[in-house]
């Protein structure tokens, strides 16, 4: 399939590693922000194929994973009320609140159920008038229009019993967040590919170069991750720290105009708590004043909820790159998939489902010369 094969041919991919053994000649370590590609990276081992000198650290990039546990707490409350129908994407079900999660609260009568689209939820309100309808708004810049659009048609329909709890991240704050720490290790970045389809790469330029760090945007097949990481290692070798677009064929710079101006009419920046990592100033998105009356979190007034994070869950560390998945003493052992102590063992995108799923258990793992090619 085009653009699908043809990113995975496993000769461009050795001679990718090629240059990038060629290249480097000191430890450089990067960070890719996105969950997505982690997912890639470590299902196609290309961490295990680079030079020792290259390392790649899992980035705060997976939604679900950063969704603060107060707005699952809310969305917990909000979901038990009898008169709600709660809609979401399916891998938030399995998310830990503070005492249950979404499927506890299914099984106990809620009307919880799990939608592709949040015109679907749009559409269960519709028929449904009698219903209380909210759908779950979290994610990056990548799922934002979506939503942005419902509650945007849902006031141009008269559909009034829909409502949207927000909890949306923004990755730049997050990029300012990581690099402002005094545990960093990150020295250059791979930029996610369809936030950037959304939101252009405009934001990105001053960020390198306040911190001298190279920013490649990158798609997420294969030969996509390998070629970021060449461009980036070289401008690391060379002391270059630019905004590359390594992902053209997805990416424009002005990002897309339709897109921008349904978040700017709907969504208005705001601080964001992530889960695992605090407050990030101007990291987040809520509903504007004027779509105020389609806010569940005002709706329902589920403020000043108490919550409780596992005392035994590293996920935070894991978010902010400090450690890998299997250097948690739970991992594995007291937290799987099926008993999660946190969002990175349940999400799709998260980072210790992917060590847990692509057996990444030990520790010890193989290195380039011992793992099968890409493809």
């Amino acid at each position: 399939m085009k653009y699908i094969e043809e990113f995975n041919d496993p000769g461009l991919a050795r001679r990718l590693l090629e240059d990038i053994r060629a290249t480097v000649t000191r430890p450089w370590a990067l960070m890719e922000v996105c969950g997505g590609q982690t997912h890639s990276i470590i299902r196609h081992g290309i961490d295990q194929l680079l030079p020792e000198d290259v390392e790649l650290i899992h980035g705060p990039g997976c939604p679900v994973c950063v969704t603060p546990l107060e707005a699952i707490d809310r969305a917990l409350a909000i979901a038990a009320r009898p008169e709600v129908t709660f809609c979401s994407f399916g891998d938030m079900l399995r998310v830990p609140g503070t005492d249950r999660d979404l499927y506890r609260v299914k099984g106990a009568g809620g009307d919880v159920r799990v939608v592709y689209s949040p015109l679907d939820a749009l559409r269960i309100a519709q028929e449904n008038p009698q219903r209380e309808v909210v759908f779950f708004g979290i994610g990056f810049e990548t799922t934002a229009p979506a939503n942005a659009m419902a509650v945007h048609q849902a006031r141009r329909l008269g559909v009034r019993n829909f409502s949207l709890l927000v909890s949306h991240v923004r990755v730049p704050p997050a990029i300012e967040a990581i690099m402002s720490s005094a545990d960093c290790r990150v020295q250059g970045f791979l930029a996610a590919g369809h936030v950037c389809s959304v939101m252009g790469t405009t934001e990105y330029p001053e960020l390198a170069e306040r911190h001298r760090v190279p920013i490649v945007v990158t798609g997420f097949e294969p030969l996509d991750l390998l070629e970021g990481i060449r461009r980036a290692v070289r401008q690391l070798e060379r002391g270059e720290h630019r905004v590359e677009n390594a992902y053209p064929r997805a990416v424009q710079d002005t990002g897309n105009p339709a897109a921008l101006r349904m978040l700017q009419e709907v969504f208005t920046v705001t601080d964001r708590a992530w889960r695992g990592i605090g407050t990030i100033p101007g990291s987040g998105w809520r509903l504007s004043d004027a779509y105020r009356d389609f806010d569940a979190e005002h709706r329902f007034d589920v403020t000043g909820v108490t919550t409780r994070e596992s005392a035994r869950c590293r996920s935070g560390e894991v978010l902010q790159g400090l450690i890998k998945p299997h250097e948690c003493e739970a991992f594995g052992t007291a937290c799987t998939p099926r008993t999660p102590l946190g969002a990175t063992m349940v999400s799709s995108e998260g980072a210790c489902a992917a060590y847990y799923l692509y057996r990444r258990l030990d520790p010890a793992v193989r290195r380039a010369e011992e793992a099968e090619p890409v493809g």
